[in-house]
């Protein structure tokens, strides 16, 4: 495993690309099954698809990142970037310290976040089809797929999701505890092929260029 330096990004970026920046699409909050066609569309269903309509997945135990419900007790400013771009954080079970680097800067923003262990495998695997690479940290922000710790290019997207930049979290918040990538489970068999996932995400402005820090599995 190699650790790669982290640098700052330099650089800003236009109004325009804050607009475009999070034009994420939100998987429907009831959809129980993915159904992937025959020619590469995705579409969401809380009815029980057949085989004819495509691949089937369900979605009641995937790992992939999912909209969260709004936290109760948490400010309006903080459920609502929570409920549109829900953030988890994918990191090493070994030591890490650009994972370490990148947990601590969310709890000290009070960014609520799910916190995934690459532990085997099967989990870097995982992590592979939902960012295209086995890195730790990854960070997701709705459907923003960010590898390798850059403090202000995690900072820029988390601002243009809405997520306040001064911690809003009540002092009884408790983090959910790190859970492995992939729930044991989940059957080996229900993959979802790279490609059709990419073809459903809507082009994002790119960040400040930078230089993120991370290891490779």
């Amino acid at each position: 495993m190699n650790l790669r330096a982290s640098f700052s990004p330099t650089g800003a970026l236009p109004r325009a690309a804050l607009a475009l920046a999070f034009a994420l699409v939100a998987l429907p909050g009831q959809a129980q099954y993915k159904v992937i066609g025959a020619d590469g569309k995705v579409t969401y269903t809380d009815r029980e698809p057949n085989a004819a309509e495509g691949k089937v997945v369900p979605l009641g135990n995937r790992a992939v990142v999912q909209p969260a419900a709004p936290e109760p007790d948490l400010p309006f400013e903080l459920r609502q970037a929570t409920s549109k771009y829900p953030v988890t954080l994918y990191v090493a079970s070994t030591a890490c310290e650009p994972c370490n680097a990148g947990r601590q800067m969310l709890k000290a923003r009070g960014i609520p976040f799910n916190e995934r262990l690459v532990i085997s495998a099967e989990d870097s695997e995982a992590l592979e089809r939902l960012s295209g690479a086995r890195e730790a940290p990854t960070l997701s922000i709705g459907t923003q797929i960010l590898r390798g710790y850059a403090a202000e290019t995690w900072a820029w997207y988390l601002d243009t999701a809405g997520y306040p930049r001064d911690s809003k979290l009540p002092a009884t918040y408790q983090y959910r505890a790190a859970a492995p990538v992939v729930d044991r489970r989940e059957s080996t068999s229900a993959r979802v092929d790279p490609r059709a996932e990419a073809r459903t995400q809507q082009p994002v402005a790119p960040a400040p260029a930078a230089a993120p820090g991370g290891i490779r599995f």
